[in-house]
Parts: C-alpha cells; sequence; structure tokens
C-alpha cells in the first residue's frame, strides 16, 4: 500500500496540506471561507469581472523555472492548484508590513473608491509587472518596470469598475512604465504639477522588481524531490475512504439521497484515461467531467456537482505543441495564452493573425487557464459562439480525436458538424496548416483558375468580430474569417479570386460553418461589383440566424459588411476615397525598401522571398496600442484648509490590500449557515408548492424560510418606504417574475445557490387575470400608484397660448425608454446574528440602516431597539443598495430568529440581477410647438413610469423628471404623469433617478424639431436657453441670484476654448471623404437640482487625542469618510487661530450603528457628503466651545499649548469631549441648482488629435486672470494630452464619436468635462465622482441593455450578456476640469454636489452618435433616392451596435454596389 498522498499548495509564502477536498470547491471559495485572505471578491461568479484575479505560479523543476500568470479564482478548482503557489493581493504587502508600490499608487491616484473591484485590478497589473521583467528589454530607470505603457492599460482590459471611470486606474498602471512620460500621469498625492520631472520620480513610492516572492523555496524543494509526483494525486479521505493511486476521492460526510462518492483524478498518460473511462460506470450513473481550467463553468453553470472529475492537464501529448515545414499542431490541453504565444512564434501571416484574434477572446486571466481545445469542446457540444472556431476553420484546421476505440483525424469542418461529443470523446490537437507553403491551391478547384498570364499571386487572411467590447471579454454578435488568393489578369487588370474560404460564426447558429457556396461561385472569378453583389445575395441566404436570436437581421448584414471589406480593396470601378488595388501594385511595394500598401486597405506586407508569395495583412481589428490619454484641471483652496484639499481617500490602501472590511469578509460565527431566494419564474401566479429535485447539492438543506415562518406578532414585510410597503415573500400568489418565495438555508452559499436553482415551483394561474406587464395595460386597467400633491409638479404659462404662437408643431411624438442595472460590484449582502433578550445584530451592505432596523424590526414583531444594523462600507449602492437592500437583511434575520444560528446570504449575480429591479421603464409622449426660428413655445409631455409591483420610491419619479426637464424655456410647460403599477419587479432608485431620462427627453425634443426645421439641434439648444427670468419662472425657490446663473456664459466660453466652430468643419470634411465611417459632434447643457435632507454627526475625542467621528452618511465610495475627515480637522483647527495642530491623520471616521447614532436616514440624492460634513462641523463647533475657555487658561499658564496637552487637561476638568448634532438645512436653500453644458464629438473610427496652439495661449491668460482675481485659491492645472483651457462656474462637456458604418461600432473619441463644484471639499474625490458617474451614464446611453422575456423575467442575468463600460470602450481622449466658482454663502462651505449631476452629461455621447447617423443615412439612403435620408428618426437606448447599423441602413453595402452597376 503506498503512502498517502497530499494536496499540497501555497497561499503568499504559507504552506497548505489538506488530506480531504471536495473536488468542487473553487479557489475562491477555500481562499475566502478557510484562509484570512478576503481580498479575493467574489463579482460574478463567471470569470467576467476580474474581482477574484488571483496570481498563480508553477515551478518547473527541469529548466528551473517559474511560470507565473493571472486566473479567475472564481473558476478554477482547487485541486487543480496541487504543487502551485498563489498570491492574492495580501501577498504582495500590507498594513502592518508596508504597502506595495502597487497599493500606494492605488491611493495616490486616487483610483480606489468603492474599492471591491481594487484587489482585482492591483493582481492583473502585478502580473503583468512580473512578466514584464521576464522580458529582454533594457533594464528601466531605478524605480520603473520592463513595462510598456500599452501593456498596462490592456493589462486590465478584463478588469470592470462601476466606480471610477478606469482613468485613474490607468494612471496607475502607467506609473511603472518605463516609457511613461511623467507629465502625462494625472492628478495625484504625491507632487504638484509643474515640478521638475526628477523630483516627481523621487516622490513616487518606489517600486523593485524582486519586492515579492511569488513561490516559496520550500515548495521548490518539494518539488525538486523525487518522492514527490504531483502530476497525479492519492490519498485517503477523512473517512478513510482508500483511494487509487490515480486520484483524489472525497466521500461526503452529510446523509446523501444514496451513497455516492466524488473523485478527482489527475491522469498522466492517455491509457490512464482510457482505464478510467472504463472504470466508470454510463455517464447516466457516474457525471464525468474533464477539466483543465474549468473556464466553462462560467457559461454553463454546474446545477449539481459531478461523481467525476478527471483533470487532463498533466497528460504530456494533451499539451506538447509541434513543429514542421506544412504547419503547426497544438495540444487541446494548451492555454488559449500559451497558443497565442506560440503562434507568434511563427512565421506566416495566418499564425499572426489568429494570435491577434485570440488575444481578444474573454480576458487575460480566462485564457491563462481556457485551454485551446475545451473552447473547441463547448463549440461542438453547444451552440457557443466560439471565435477561436470561426477562425481556426477559416484557416483550414483539423483536429485529431481520441474516440474510445481509435483516433481519427477530422477537418474542423466535419469535427463541428458532428454529434456532440460526450464527456468520454477525447480531442487530442488541433493542427492549423502554414499556408505560405502551400501554393499549389488550384487543385481544390478542378481547374476552374483559367490560363490567362498570372502576374503574381498574394495570400490574403483576415479575421473579424464585432463585439462591444474591443478588446475582447464580450461575445462576438457575429464573427469571421476569411482567407483567400488572389492574383490579377493582366489582360484586364482585374483582381481574381484564385480560392477563397470563408467562415462565419456566432450569429446564432450551432457552430461556426463555412460558406461553400460562394466560395465556389467565386473560385477563378474577377471580383467586379456585380460578382461581387451576386456572391453578397448568397451569403446572405446563408447567414440566417436561428429563431430566438437577438437583433438576427444586424448579425446577417454583418457578414455582407465584413465580406465587402475584405474584397473592396480589390474591385475596380470602386467610387469611394479608396482606390483599386492591383497585384502588381502590391508585389512592387515589396520591392521597395519603404513601400507599402496604399492606405486604402490599412495594411502592411509580410513578404517570403523564398518563394515569392506576398502576404497582406489588413488591420480591421481594433487598435489595441494606447488606450486613453487624459488630462485634468483642478483648483485647490485653501481657505478651509485642510478642507479643498485633495487628499487621498480614507483607506483606499486597506481597499487596495485587501485589508479593508466588507460585510462578505467578517469571519462566519460558530454554526453559521447560509441562505439562498427561490424566485418565482412568473408573472402572476399561485404557488402550489416548491419541491427540491434529488441531488448532491440537496442532500445539505437545512430548511426552507418562507411567509409562513414569519412569527406572530410580525409583518410579512421586506421593503418599506414613504409611500408604502412591500411583502418579503409572496404569499399564496406570486405577484411578479423574480419575486422571492422562499429563502433555502444550506451549509454552505455553495450549496444554497445550487438548490434555490434546482428547486421546481409548481404554478397554478386558472381563473386569474393576466398579469399586467406594459404600461399601456396599466392604463387601461387604471393601475396606478398615487403621488402625493405636495410632489405633482407644477405647469409653466399658458399652453393653450404658447401652441397657439407656434408656427408647427410635432403631435404626440414617442420615445420609449428601458431600463439599467446597478451592476454595484459587491452584490447585496448581509448577516444575521441572534443575541440575547430576543435581540438581532445584523451586518448589512445597505445605504439605509435606519430603514433596515424599522423592516426587521416589524418582520420579526420585536421593539426596534432589539435589532442593531451595523454598515461599515459598502461595494458600490448608486441606489441599488438603498431599499432594494432590505429584503436581503430581512430574509437573513428572520432565518436566524427562527433557527437561534447566524445565517449570512451574498447574492450570486444572476439572483441578484433578477431581483434588484433597476432604473425606471418608461414611455413618453410629447406635443411641442415652436417657432420657424428654432423657438419653443409650449411642450406638453405625457409621461407613463413603470414602477413595477410596488410604490417603493417611483412617487418622487415625476418631481425628479420635471426638474431636469425643465432646462430649457420651453414658453409654455405642463406634464401629464401616471406612476403605473405593473407585474415586474419594483423599480428603484438608481444614480440620477428619473433625471437621467429626464435630460434625454428634452435632447430629444431639441432635436426632433432641429431635424423639422432643418436646422442644427445646438442652434435650437442656443435658442431656448434660459434667461435668468425664466430660470426664476421654471425653477421657483431653487434659481439662486443671478450671479449664479452663468450657464450661457459657459457655453460661449466652451464654444471659443474647443474650437467648436472649427472641429465642426473638419467633421465635415472628414465625412465627405469617408463613406464607411462618419463622425459626430455635439453640444448639450444640464440643469440638476439637488436638495439637502437633515443628517445626524458625532464627534468624541478620546484620552490619546485621537478623535472618532459618526455619521448618517454611509461610505459608498463616494470619498464621504475623507471629506467628513478634512471638515473635523477644519471645525477642530479654530482652536487655533493659525490652524497650526495638523489633527488630520488623528481622525478616524467609523461604521454607522443604529444604536449608535440614530435618525441616520438614506445615503442618497448626492448631497450626503455636504449634509454629513455640516453636521460634522456643528458638533465640532460643540467641543470648541466647550475646549476654548480652557484653552485660553492654559495658555496664560504654559507658553506653548499642544492638542494631546488639551485632551489631557480636558478630561481631568471633566469636560464633555462627546458632542452630536443633527442639521437640518434652511428651508428657503435646501434646494440648489447645478449648471453644466456638455459637447460631444462622436467618430466613428480614428482620431484626429486637435491643434494645441491656441489652446495653450487661452489656457495661460485665463488662468492667470483666474489666480489674479480669486484670493487664497491655488491653482493646478493637470494636463493628460492637449492643454486645455478653463471655464467659469459651470459644467461643460465636449464628445466627439465615430461610428463605423459596417458593423455598427462606434468610438468616443474625445470628451470634455467643466464641472462646477462650487468650493470642492475634495477636488480629487469630486473629480473622481465625474469621471465615474459620466461614465456610468455613457452605459446607459450606449451599451446596457436589461432583457426581460415575454414574462417580465431578467433576463440579461450576468457579464455574458450585460455589458457595462470597460477601459476600452471609454472616451479615447478624457478631459475634465473641476472648477471652483466661487462662494455660495448658503451651501456648505460654498461646496456644491458631484454624485450624480455628471450623469446626466452623458447623453452628449448619445447625441454626437445621432449627428454622425445623420450623416451616414443622408448619403447612403439619399444617393439612392430612398426615404430614409430623413433627418428625423428614433433611436433607441441604449444605442447599441446593432441600433446604429440598422439606422445606417443594414443593406447599406447592397444600396452602394447596386447603384454601381449601371457605370460598370
Amino acid at each position: 500500500m503506498e503512502e498517502d498522498q497530499k494536496l499540497l499548495f501555497a497561499v503568499n509564502g504559507e504552506r497548505y496540506e489538506l488530506y480531504s477536498v471536495d473536488p468542487s470547491i473553487t479557489l475562491l471559495e477555500f481562499l475566502r471561507s478557510e484562509t484570512q485572505y478576503k481580498g479575493v471578491k467574489l463579482g460574478c461568479g463567471e470569470g467576467g469581472c476580474g474581482a477574484c484575479v488571483v496570481l498563480l505560479s508553477k515551478y518547473d523543476p527541469i529548466n528551473d523555472q517559474i511560470e507565473e500568470f493571472t486566473v479567475s479564482s472564481c473558476l478554477t478548482l482547487l485541486c487543480s492548484i496541487h504543487g502551485c503557489s498563489i498570491t492574492t493581493t495580501e501577498g504582495l504587502g500590507n498594513s502592518k508590513d508596508g504597502f506595495h508600490p502597487i497599493h500606494q499608487r492605488f491611493s495616490g491616484f486616487h483610483a480606489s473608491q468603492c474599492g471591491f473591484c481594487t484587489p482585482g485590478f492591483c493582481m492583473s497589473l502585478f502580473s503583468a509587472l512580473v512578466n514584464a521583467e521576464k522580458t529582454q528589454r533594457p533594464n528601466p530607470p531605478a524605480g520603473f518596470s520592463k513595462l510598456k505603457v500599452s501593456e498596462g492599460e490592456k493589462a486590465i482590459s478584463g478588469n470592470l469598475c462601476r466606480c471610477t471611470g478606469y482613468r485613474p486606474i490607468v494612471d496607475v498602471c502607467k506609473s511603472f512604465a518605463s516609457d511613461v512620460d511623467m507629465e502625462d500621469l494625472g492628478l495625484n498625492s504625491f507632487w504638484r504639477k509643474g515640478e521638475k520631472a526628477d523630483i516627481n520620480i523621487d516622490k513616487f513610492p518606489f517600486y523593485s522588481p524582486n519586492g515579492v516572492c511569488t513561490f516559496p523555496d520550500f515548495l521548490i524543494n518539494e518539488l525538486k524531490s523525487p518522492k514527490q509526483c504531483f502530476s497525479n494525486l492519492y490519498m485517503k479521505n477523512s473517512d478513510n475512504v482508500r483511494i487509487s493511486k490515480l486520484g483524489l476521492t472525497f466521500n461526503s460526510n452529510s446523509v446523501s439521497i444514496r451513497s455516492r462518492e466524488r473523485h478527482w483524478y489527475s491522469p498522466i498518460t492517455i491509457e490512464e484515461l482510457q482505464k478510467l473511462f472504463k472504470y466508470k460506470k454510463t455517464e447516466e450513473e457516474n457525471r464525468i467531467k474533464l477539466i483543465v481550467g474549468n473556464t466553462g463553468a462560467g457559461i454553463y453553470k454546474e446545477l449539481d456537482h459531478y461523481d467525476t472529475y478527471i483533470d487532463i492537464s498533466h497528460i504530456p501529448e494533451l499539451s506538447v505543441i509541434r513543429r514542421d515545414s506544412s504547419g503547426i499542431e497544438i495540444g487541446a490541453a494548451v492555454t488559449i495564452s500559451k497558443s497565442i504565444k506560440a503562434l507568434r512564434g511563427e512565421k506566416g501571416l495566418v499564425f499572426t493573425k489568429i494570435a491577434d484574434h485570440m488575444s481578444q477572446v474573454a480576458s487575460e486571466f480566462v485564457r491563462n487557464t481556457a485551454s485551446l481545445g475545451g473552447n473547441l469542446i463547448m463549440a461542438q457540444r453547444n451552440p457557443f459562439p466560439s471565435d477561436i472556431a470561426t477562425i481556426l476553420l477559416a484557416a483550414g484546421s483539423s483536429v485529431n480525436i481520441h474516440t474510445g476505440s481509435e483516433i481519427v483525424m477530422l477537418t474542423l469542418e466535419q469535427f463541428l458538424e458532428r454529434p456532440p461529443c460526450n464527456s468520454k470523446t477525447l480531442l487530442l490537437s488541433i493542427r492549423i496548416p502554414s499556408w505560405d507553403r502551400l501554393r499549389n491551391f488550384s487543385s481544390e478547384f478542378n481547374g476552374s483558375i483559367d490560363n490567362n498570364p498570372i502576374n503574381g499571386t498574394i495570400l490574403l487572411f483576415e479575421t473579424y468580430r464585432a463585439a462591444p467590447r474591443p478588446l475582447g471579454n464580450a461575445v462576438s454578435y457575429l464573427n469571421a474569417g476569411i482567407l483567400a488568393w488572389v492574383s490579377t489578369n493582366r489582360k484586364s487588370e482585374d483582381s481574381v479570386l484564385e480560392s477563397l474560404q470563408l467562415a462565419f460564426g456566432a450569429y446564432g447558429t450551432e457552430h461556426a460553418i463555412r460558406a461553400r457556396s460562394v466560395e465556389e461561385f467565386l473560385a477563378g472569378k474577377p471580383i467586379t461589383v456585380a460578382v461581387l453583389l451576386e456572391a453578397i445575395t448568397m451569403l446572405r441566404a446563408i447567414i440566417i440566424p436561428k429563431e430566438g436570436t437577438l437583433s438576427p437581421a444586424y448579425r446577417s448584414s454583418l457578414a455582407v459588411g465584413f465580406f465587402f471589406d475584405f474584397l473592396r480593396p480589390f474591385v475596380k470601378g470602386l467610387t469611394d476615397t479608396e482606390k483599386h488595388l492591383q497585384i502588381s501594385d502590391v508585389v512592387a511595394s515589396a520591392k521597395t525598401p519603404n513601400g507599402g500598401l496604399n492606405r486604402s486597405i490599412n495594411g502592411v506586407a509580410d513578404m517570403f522571398p523564398e518563394n515569392g508569395n506576398c502576404y497582406v495583412q489588413y488591420d480591421n481589428l481594433v487598435r489595441l496600442g494606447p488606450i486613453l490619454s487624459a488630462k485634468q484641471v483642478v483648483e485647490v483652496s485653501t481657505e478651509y484648509y485642510p478642507v479643498g484639499e485633495p487628499i487621498k481617500k480614507a483607506g483606499a490602501e486597506l481597499q487596495a490590500s485587501g485589508e479593508a472590511v466588507f460585510v462578505d469578509d467578517i469571519p462566519s460565527p460558530k454554526d453559521c449557515l447560509h441562505g439562498a431566494f427561490i424566485c418565482s419564474t412568473r408573472p402572476l401566479a399561485r404557488v402550489k408548492g416548491i419541491e427540491f429535485k434529488t441531488s448532491l447539492a440537496s442532500q445539505r438543506i437545512v430548511t426552507l424560510i418562507s411567509a409562513k415562518d414569519i412569527p406572530r406578532g410580525g409583518e410579512n414585510i421586506g421593503s418599506q418606504s414613504i409611500f408604502g410597503t412591500e411583502p418579503l415573500f409572496a404569499d399564496d400568489l406570486a405577484q411578479f417574475a423574480g419575486q422571492p418565495l422562499g429563502f433555502v438555508i444550506a451549509e454552505t452559499q455553495r450549496y444554497a445557490n445550487m438548490v434555490a436553482n434546482l428547486a421546481t415551483v409548481d404554478y397554478d394561474t386558472e381563473n386569474l387575470e393576466p398579469p399586467i406587464l406594459t404600461v399601456e395595460e396599466a392604463v387601461e386597467r387604471s393601475s396606478f400608484f398615487e403621488v402625493p400633491s405636495f410632489l405633482s409638479p407644477k405647469h409653466v404659462g399658458d399652453l393653450s397660448k404658447g401652441m397657439a404662437e407656434a408656427d408647427h408643431k410635432i403631435l404626440s411624438a414617442e420615445i420609449k425608454l428601458g431600463s439599467q442595472y446597478y451592476f454595484y460590484m459587491e452584490t447585496q449582502t448581509a448577516m444575521a446574528i441572534p443575541d440575547e433578550d430576543n435581540c438581532m445584530v445584523v451586518y448589512s451592505s445597505t445605504q439605509c440602516p435606519a430603514s433596515a432596523q424599522r423592516v426587521i424590526a416589524k418582520c420579526l414583531g420585536i421593539p426596534d431597539h432589539n435589532v442593531r444594523v451595523i454598515t461599515r462600507r459598502v461595494g458600490g449602492g448608486f441606489g441599488g443598495k438603498a431599499l432594494r437592500s432590505l429584503p436581503v437583511a430581512t430574509a437573513c434575520a428572520l432565518a436566524a430568529y427562527k433557527l437561534r444560528r447566524p445565517v449570512r446570504v451574498y447574492l450570486d449575480r444572476k439572483t441578484d440581477m433578477i431581483m434588484a429591479g433597476g432604473r425606471h421603464p418608461m414611455k413618453i409622449n410629447y406635443t411641442v410647438g415652436f417657432k420657424s426660428d428654432g423657438k419653443i413655445t409650449a411642450l406638453h409631455i405625457d409621461l407613463l413610469i413603470n414602477a413595477g409591483i410596488s410604490e417603493d420610491i417611483s412617487p418622487i419619479m415625476p418631481w425628479n423628471m420635471v426638474g431636469a426637464l425643465k432646462k430649457y424655456n420651453w414658453g409654455a410647460f405642463s406634464v401629464d404623469f401616471k406612476v403605473c403599477k405593473t407585474n415586474h419587479s419594483s423599480k428603484s432608485a438608481m444614480r440620477a433617478p428619473g433625471e437621467v431620462q429626464a435630460s434625454f427627453i428634452a435632447e430629444a425634443i431639441v432635436e426632433h424639431v432641429a431635424s423639422t426645421l432643418s436646422i442644427e439641434a445646438d442652434f435650437v439648444r442656443r435658442k431656448n436657453l434660459h434667461t435668468f427670468q425664466s430660470l426664476n419662472l421654471f425653477y421657483e425657490g431653487s434659481a439662486g441670484e443671478p450671479v449664479e446663473y452663468t450657464l450661457p456664459l459657459v457655453l460661449d466660453k466652451l464654444a471659443k476654448s474647443s474650437s467648436l466652430h472649427h472641429r465642426n468643419e473638419i467633421i465635415k470634411q472628414f465625412n465627405n471623404c469617408n463613406k464607411w465611417k462618419k463622425r459626430g459632434i455635439s453640444c448639450v447643457p444640464i440643469v440638476h437640482e439637488v436638495t439637502l435632507r437633515p443628517t445626524p454627526g458625532k464627534v468624541s475625542v478620546l484620552n490619546d487625542g485621537s478623535i472618532v467621528v459618526e455619521v448618517g452618511g454611509i461610505e459608498l465610495g463616494q470619498g464621504l469618510w475623507t471629506k467628513v475627515k478634512q471638515m473635523t480637522a477644519f471645525a477642530l483647527s479654530r482652536l487655533w487661530s493659525g490652524g497650526s495642530q495638523d489633527i488630520l491623520h488623528r481622525i478616524r471616521v467609523i461604521q454607522a450603528d443604529t444604536l449608535s447614532l440614530v435618525q441616520g436616514g438614506f445615503t442618497a440624492g448626492s448631497t450626503t457628503s455636504e449634509s454629513s460634513c455640516e453636521a460634522v462641523r456643528l458638533a465640532c463647533n460643540v467641543l470648541v466651545e466647550r475646549l476654548l475657555p480652557l484653552k485660553e487658561r492654559l495658555q496664560e499658564q504654559m507658553d506653548a499649548l499642544s492638542w494631546d496637552t488639551l485632551v489631557l487637561q480636558a478630561n481631568l476638568q471633566a469636560v464633555n469631549l462627546s458632542a452630536s448634532a443633527y442639521w437640518v438645512p434652511d428651508y428657503s436653500s435646501m434646494q440648489y441648482l447645478n449648471f453644466g453644458a456638455a459637447v460631444s464629438e462622436f467618430n466613428l473610427f480614428h482620431w484626429a488629435p486637435l491643434s494645441t496652439t491656441e489652446h495653450h495661449s487661452s489656457q495661460n491668460s485665463q488662468y492667470k486672470r483666474l489666480k489674479e482675481a480669486k484670493d487664497g485659491l491655488i491653482t493646478t492645472i493637470l494636463r493628460h494630452g492637449h492643454p486645455y483651457g478653463s471655464l467659469p462656474n459651470q459644467w461643460t462637456r465636449i464628445n466627439m464619436v465615430e461610428v463605423d458604418l459596417l458593423t455598427g461600432a462606434p468610438t468616443i473619441l474625445q470628451t470634455d468635462i467643466t464641472y462646477d463644484c462650487g468650493q470642492s471639499l475634495n477636488p480629487a474625490v469630486d473629480l473622481g465622482q465625474i469621471e465615474g458617474a459620466f461614465v456610468q451614464g455613457l452605459g446607459f446611453f450606449m451599451l446596457e441593455e436589461y432583457a426581460t422575456n415575454s414574462d417580465g423575467l431578467v433576463v440579461s442575468e450576468g457579464t455574458w450578456t450585460y455589458k457595462v463600460p470597460t477601459v476600452d470602450t471609454i472616451p479615447k481622449q478624457f478631459n475634465v476640469e473641476v472648477l471652483n466658482s466661487g462662494h455660495h454663502q448658503k451651501r456648505v462651505l460654498s461646496s456644491k454636489a458631484s454624485g450624480e449631476p455628471p450623469l446626466l452629461l452623458a447623453v452628449s455621447v448619445y447625441c454626437a452618435t445621432r449627428e454622425a447617423i445623420k450623416e451616414a443615412r443622408k448619403e447612403h439612403f439619399s444617393c439612392n433616392g430612398l426615404d430614409g435620408s430623413s433627418p428625423i428618426f428614433q433611436m433607441d437606448v441604449p444605442a447599441t451596435m446593432p441600433v446604429i447599423k440598422e439606422l445606417c441602413g443594414l443593406d447599406n453595402v447592397e444600396r452602394y454596389l447596386e447603384k454601381l452597376l449601371p457605370h460598370q
């Protein structure tokens, strides 16, 4: 009997030996539940967000080398890391031993807000740094790495952040790069702009590449030991069940439905694997899962455990890469990342293009463990939209498979067309031919090539993908690969297609396919317009998405667009600006050292002189060079020091190092259980019963909590607002799809989730009315919520008179807007712990702990003082952690109350998305009257708001919306609204609730008027700007003083400083010269009204002089704690006339506790930070008044008096050193306006930088005047890219956008924002809020589709289907100015809000996109005499690629070619 073997690995240098392992447990679950390391976070469980990224290191004892790469720990199975070392962000550094430079720079560059995603970003960057050091590049200057700027930016392309807008994170990455321009780095806490570069370098946290050991010596020594065999595992588990020497077995300790063991095997030969297959029974009796990286689990979730897990990554035959003259053969278990590296090491265009395309599949931390064979197996078994299968199919690849009885070689096409492989079919390898060696292609087409003299041939190969994210991490709408041999006929000078291979996939087909009929049709034919048009007709007949596929017509048009784009340079007679390309031109350019292809195909020639062929490489994939350039302009005030300083966010280093504690990071108490919701999938149905499928997971069920378990005296309540309540669970009737029916309690979160997903609900709809699923149905059935009269918006002016004065009218135009999901990185989470005397302690990730306390107490039927709700920090909220967090905390408390055991829950992303509700959908009809000169005289709006099943905050939506709608002077204005009750999940507040929709509606109306009159929309905007008199009329009580209204001046300044007129002319020239790419620009103003709310604050000075502060507001990432600390230091500095005592570092803001500080209220509406600051200032004033007499007496007795001495004496003399305050804003000033404007330029592809000369002179003179005019202000100008002039007292926004008419792909080339922050409490914090809000708004207008099925059940339920902005979708040039507009005496230290208003500015991107589409429609429709050239068109929100392409013309290629036919 052989010695038992353990599972051995290291985490942050610490040794772990396990003798009993559940083979289904992931690395993430182990790290979070069994170790002290909580920095690794669960964001999605799909490998789609990067929050769980860790560094995995492997040691090769033969070559004495360590391989290091990032992995998604949420997908990586623990058993697969045998013999490996794991490094988490805690392993880089910590508060005790010192933070790593990465942590320090994330803090110093203000690149962490809520902090939940920050550890993952840190590890992605660390991996890039580690691997850059292994290159042969020259050694960089001390303190820098070998990393390049472009590599640093790409390193984080797979990580998601919902808070920052990415710009500061990119700056962190750049700061380590050897090629960084120090002046190109943005606002940071290490230096001020204007200091010498060498001084700046010295102030950086010093980086040393050898600072972290990623693979400990003890593990190296054991791996070198001949006794260790780390390829196969064998051991016994805790039940003394003996395991074969092939594998590790897990036997459940709990009672199971039938006695079944679960096994993990790691065979080292194919023979051993085959023995396992024979040993195991049929698949029906024994579910087997073959594993390499387990990344497929991110797509196809495990609804239950497998019986047998077999790791095939240690079989040499599956991991080898072979090369010969005919091509390259890659083992099926080779990872995608290693495949990319191998292909890039080969000569040849095809290999290079495949590698480039593969680098856009998934994200790097997924590619590092995902196998090439696994990707193809998924594509063969499932309708998986594989890019890799398509491009390998186009390259003529083949595969070797082991069927159990024989090894078969198949073409990839044959393999994909086979019946789905079972789990015992083994893909051995993939072979990609070397096309530069294959010149004898004519035999395949049976002599289809004519005998005309051939001047030469070239090989063309290109791959395509249309996806919402350019750098990957998004499934393609359609992908394609095209390989062709092309020659030129000397007589006709036509380009001739000698052979062609066309592959398409991901368009709603079972698998990638070859367009054989098109290939055969084109073989040997000249490439003419007529031939191309006929081929396109044939192609459309082939690319037909299956029923149910989203945007089917768009996907078909993509195939046409890619095909046309591939061949158009060779079509003689095309009339666009790209000239016809002859093969002789290509060959000639190859002979010229500095020659090259005509730029019309944006290509380079890859020559192989040894065989005389020429290879043309297109560059149709999005450029992978530097992503982002930016600059910031801020003004720093010293008047209220340290308020006004751009100090770094409190706790940012702790967030980066993983030490910041979120709710799910709190260690589980003894006997803690876990819960998961079972949600209805029907909108209106009786629930007859819930059953659980027999499964391996079901054995871990403890109980099911439902409405029947609510104690006597309690209520079935899960949420409450001032307008109404919502039940915690459906009782007998499910009201909407997504409603909680019950709460499954199990031993672990994973088991609870599995059981909930396996639950079967029996529904009955007999004798029930149909559900109300649309606002139209709500109107028909009079299903509305009442809006209190004090929230009913007032009409302005005489609508009838305004309409009578109008020269033109638009009657009952319609707009529909959908929803948006919060996508906070931390999903809803809570933990409830029973306490003595019938009390309950609840840790909740909530924006309103006091509301949670009230609802929990009502549900349990106990007094409020028996419920203590604690919230330290929240991993992103955006309104979704307000009322929508309450059912989660209440369900936990109810379960804990019944079971008398701690219960916690962390919602999986799917459940969170189903339950969240999100932003309000709505239908808008408007009637507008206007003059011929664009002046609007009257506007009436009918508004139907879909509130869902309960009131939540919905009755306040009309009030919010009207505030944003009134940003223009409509002459007369009226609105009729209905808040509709429907059988959907309750919609709730989401960042700028109602205001963002209203801002869009106002712009849609303006653009409709402009299109009707055929004038520029910007002219109509100008025409209808408010005067102060009209502003005061529309915003009665909020307009302030006349001097505060500076929006017209802002627009004038913006137009001048941004050279708006000049840029408009450049865009017109660009659009005239480019047929397939168009640009647009738009200038949009906004007016945003905010309201201050009463807020509590408490300040206590401890014996040692340290200070503890409590506030009602919650730290969500918005920098509330940071501003409160600054305000506390300022307010207490009144004790010293010169403010000489620096006590900022002695202040700590602590968690919210409902039994310590009452009346906390909501953290929402953008004003909680300033309200909390004012409450703290009042509390400090009380302390100052108490201490000032003592201080004066002590100063008479001693020369110098320190803070410590003062505190000591105060304690000795019984001075109360704790003070509380409850700030109530003055009614006359509790509402105020924020003004702004935005210019957006939308470019559908390439960006040309602006000239800098006039900006330099303008900026210098403006800032000189500004500095002279303002006392006590230090002006700090931060340039990132081109210099940027200042714009006073407003927000301004410039967006430049480009659209690709073949794909509908938009590129935001430039965004310029100027934001009036009043006198900013912290410019760095406000800057982050501005950038983050704008990018979140960008998601609403351009990317995020929160889709539901016909029953109202959310189907966009994870990172695969819901796409938030990423670093590659934000503006390429992102400029922001935080402008201090002077003193506002009625504001908190003259400050203004920054959290929500900038989100409205993102509408400028949408408007710029419309401008680009107008140009496309004008050209491509009018030239064919079609009606589509009308400037009036409806564009959906979000304006996704399918939306844009449809408006540009799904058949624009065919129309263009048909027009050319008569001229041929």
